[in-house]
């Protein structure tokens, strides 16, 4: 126990940054504990704002809803840029060339900036339009359109956030991006009811107060990210010359970037279909579906913090020269990630019913909701190597195979699949739940099957 709690201490304080050599087990869990602890902060964020937000009436979640579902937009470039970011980064501090992974991270703050201003003016000028076009009454509007504008102009800070996390990831200074989200989750926390409700000296804002919380809590986290990267200590420290532009990195930093983006939006897509499906059985169905899907992801959390591990690993190794360490790395990523999704589908499967029963005590709802936990956690073993092993090509800078196979997935199969079993078989709102299920099954196959083709070591980035 002691030997365990010193190597989570380790963990927390990033002592390690070069994972090349030495203990893979070891490198596994170093980097895996801070990523898992970021993933947390990153869905607090979300959940502060509601509950803090909710307090003010119907109107303001719905300007929130309303901005974040056209924000999502600005989110998939982030999470794009952000994997193109740590396959770069990664890669060089593997080749141990630290001044040209200082330079892709400049050039990485660069192209931030950049799309950022591109997508923050017009959300800022026309945010009016978009509620409207959003389907938001003219009360709506006046009510929350200061919100929307403050949100979007905002821009920079959002992206940064991700991507410079997805530098430092890359560097192996995983600790460090932990810490980033856990002191702008910390400041989002207490400004957001200081601002919302006029605590203090400071005024009653209603709505537009959470996004000064989020906005000032983001560009606090972004500002020690900076510093993090700019300091003569780190594993790489970037100078004021690394952000002039480099058309090279720009155009290698966007290529990767694209591939990342496409398979979040894929997967948003898909997602949105399966409610559409789902909403003409009720809103009993869509309710239980809802409450289950926030369980499932928050709890699969360790999961993605176990996948970027991989990621990271995969391209510092592949830096190193070191492919057969590199697919070793990614392969115990993967299954200590079954391990861990087998132990949460066995408490989900029998544990469902009070599990659900905490969110809502309605029987058609808790009923749905069971139903859907039950089914997606006999996909739990496969989707556990499909999730590690995706994110261990996009480590290797192969982002467009990941893309390729959740389009086959998620809109080839998935979705056809799921309107058929609902709909055409009369399956009812299981049918979308199994549809899931069968094609979570299907990307980790081929996912398992291309990963150990081997053609991702070859990758140049």
């Amino acid at each position: 126990m002691t030997k365990f709690i010193r190597l989570f201490l380790a963990a927390l304080r990033g002592s390690e940054t070069n994972f090349t050599s030495g203990s893979i087990n070891r490198a596994i869990f170093l980097l895996s504990v801070p990523m898992i602890l970021e993933m947390v902060m990153e869905s607090l964020f979300a959940v502060v704002d509601v509950f803090f937000v909710a307090k003010i009436g119907t109107q303001a979640i719905a300007t929130v809803g309303l901005t974040e579902s056209v924000l999502t937009i600005v989110y998939s470039i982030a999470i794009g840029l952000s994997t193109a970011a740590t396959a770069l980064v990664s890669r060089r501090v593997g080749e141990d060339n630290h001044r040209e992974a200082s330079r892709t991270a400049g050039q990485v703050i660069l192209v931030s900036l950049m799309l950022a201003i591109l997508m923050g003016i017009p959300g800022f000028l026309f945010a009016e339009d978009i509620l409207r076009l959003m389907g938001g009454d003219e009360r709506l509007i006046t009510n929350g359109v200061g919100f929307t504008r403050m949100i979007f102009a905002s821009s920079p800070a959002i992206i940064l956030l991700y991507t410079l996390s997805g530098c430092l990831r890359g560097s192996g200074d995983a600790s460090v991006a932990m810490r980033s989200l856990w002191l702008a989750n910390g400041v989002n926390i207490v400004l957001c009811p200081v601002f919302i409700f006029g605590l203090g000296p400071f005024p009653e804002l209603g709505v537009m107060g959470s996004a000064v919380a989020t906005t000032l809590g983001r560009t606090i986290g972004v500002l020690y990210q900076l510093y993090a990267l700019t300091r003569t200590k780190g594993a790489i420290q970037v100078i004021h010359t690394d952000i002039t532009p480099d058309t090279g990195i720009v155009r290698n930093l966007l290529s990767l970037a694209v591939g990342g983006t496409s398979q979040f939006l894929v997967g948003s897509a898909s997602w949105i279909f399966l409610t559409r499906i789902l909403s003409t059985y009720g809103s009993d169905v869509v309710a239980g579906y809802t409450i289950a899907i926030r369980i499932i992801v928050f709890t699969i959390l360790p999961s993605w913090g176990l996948a970027n591990a991989a990621a990271t690993l995969v391209g510092q190794n592949l830096g190193a020269g070191q492919p057969e360490r590199a697919e070793t790395s990614a392969w115990r990523a993967a299954f200590c990630n079954m391990l861990f999704l087998a132990a949460v589908g066995v408490g989900f499967f029998l544990g469902a019913t009070p599990i659900v029963g905490l969110f809502d005590n309605n029987a058609g709802v808790v009923d749905v909701a069971v139903q859907c936990l039950r089914v997606f956690c006999l996909g739990y073993l496969f989707m556990a190597y499909g999730m590690v092993l995706s994110q261990a090509l996009n480590g290797a800078g192969d982002t467009k195979t990941p893309t390729i196979i959740n389009i086959v997935c998620f809109w080839a199969v998935e979705i056809p699949l799921a309107y058929t079993l609902a709909h055409l078989l009369e399956w009812g709102p299981p049918g979308v739940f199994w549809s899931v299920a069968i094609s979570e099954t299907l990307l980790a196959i081929i996912a398992v099957f291309v990963f150990r083709r081997g053609h991702w070591k070859t990758v140049q980035v």
